[in-house]
């Protein structure tokens, strides 16, 4: 099964039951422009913005994965420090997606990753790290002593950014994750059958990925003109 629904999540989201996990990549706050926006809004706007697209996640899910951009990393860990304490069956964990290459900076060191949040209902959430084992360090190297099922990854997952010249790439979007990271997100979150929650669709990354992997993926994209284009990709209504 595969949904879209269009519209702002905080008018769409309140109406949908739960999911198996919730999957975000929201708007960065860092000017970029889109179709019919320029991603750009001031530090306390973005930082209340972010507070209550967290509040209203962990009410449709017990899994919730976000992607945003380092420059807000402190922000971040104080929001989630202030959902902790209001939340105490919640647990967190930030993942690191490392750059092959990012952008020069002559003034000083230039940022080459980005971080990975995870929320985490500790009574009620189940993960699958057998689902994403890969082979290890001494299975490559022909040690016998690998576990021949490879071995769970550490929390930085090195997939590159999706350039220009990527296959990956969808040019009418300026922003796009890449498919391996989402593919292990999934793995590590469901089961086949199980839905999957995709709050600001965007290229819709989470949605080719759901349906290799058979998940079921409910996407939701507020602009108009995205909408179409997965409408035109995915043969969704």
């Amino acid at each position: 099964m595969k949904q879209l629904i269009e519209g702002n999540i905080f008018d769409t989201l309140p109406g949908c039951g739960q999911a198996k996990c919730i999957i975000a990549d929201p708007p960065d706050a860092i000017g970029l422009k889109y179709k019919n926006s320029i991603d750009k809004m001031k530090p306390d706007v973005y930082e209340q913005f972010m507070w209550d697209c967290l509040n209203l996640f962990i009410l449709h899910t017990d899994l919730v994965w976000i992607s945003y951009n380092a420059r807000w990393i402190d922000m971040m860990g104080h929001l989630v420090y202030q959902l902790l304490k209001e939340h105490s069956s919640l647990e967190s964990k930030t993942l690191i997606q490392p750059f092959t290459f990012g952008q020069s900076n002559s003034r000083d060191c230039g940022n080459g990753f980005r971080p990975i949040l995870r929320l985490k209902d500790k009574t009620e959430a189940t993960i699958y790290p057998d689902q994403i084992r890969v082979p290890s360090w001494r299975m490559i190297h022909g040690d016998k002593r690998a576990n021949p099922k490879g071995c769970v990854p550490l929390d930085v997952w090195p997939f590159p950014r999706v350039t220009g010249n990527s296959k990956q790439r969808r040019k009418w979007h300026p922003t796009q994750l890449h498919e391996g990271l989402i593919e292990r997100i999934i793995k590590l979150s469901t089961q086949e059958g199980d839905t999957v929650y995709d709050v600001f669709s965007g290229t819709g990354t989470v949605m080719r990925v759901c349906e290799r992997l058979n998940r079921n993926v409910v996407a939701f994209e507020a602009d108009p003109f995205y909408c179409d284009k997965l409408r035109e990709e995915h043969k969704c209504q």
